[in-house]
């Protein structure tokens, strides 16, 4: 297990999300008691554009965004890919985000959510890869 995630210089989470203007959220949910609901909210209200990724909701709306059913359906480059699903899916949509082009920038595993392989991976492709850790708290902070 590689060290390198378990702590994370904040001036890198600033410049993440400083940089950061398209973000495609993968594992987005319609409820409003989910995390993920909870934290596109947060995003869209601090001015990001999020485009919510979920195969069971394609073709509707979520928090007034139109929701895909995979990475490769959003026909627009994003800068980060924001993983809200279980440790074990995060390999599978580390590699879909790697084979859009151009790639993200940015790929960021919510709270909980840790694959250093799939980190690996992404890195070597000059993806910058932050692990465990939730946008709207960085934000806060």
């Amino acid at each position: 297990m590689s060290h390198a995630h378990d702590a994370y210089d904040p001036a890198l989470i600033r410049r993440v999300l400083t940089e950061t203007k398209n973000i495609a959220l993968v594992g987005a949910s319609a409820n409003p008691a989910r995390p993920s609901h909870h934290v596109m909210a947060f995003l869209l209200a601090r001015g990001y554009r999020v485009t919510p990724v979920n195969p069971g909701l394609a073709g509707q709306t979520l928090l007034g965004q139109p929701v895909v059913a995979c990475l490769a359906d959003l026909g627009q480059p994003v800068d980060m890919v924001e993983i809200f699903r279980q440790s074990d899916a995060a390999g599978g949509v580390v590699d879909e985000a790697l084979a859009l082009v151009p790639p993200p920038r940015f790929i960021w595993m919510q709270v909980g959510v840790r694959d250093d392989a799939a980190a690996a991976r992404a890195e070597a492709a000059g993806c910058v890869v932050v692990m465990d850790r939730c946008p709207k708290i960085e934000i806060d902070r």
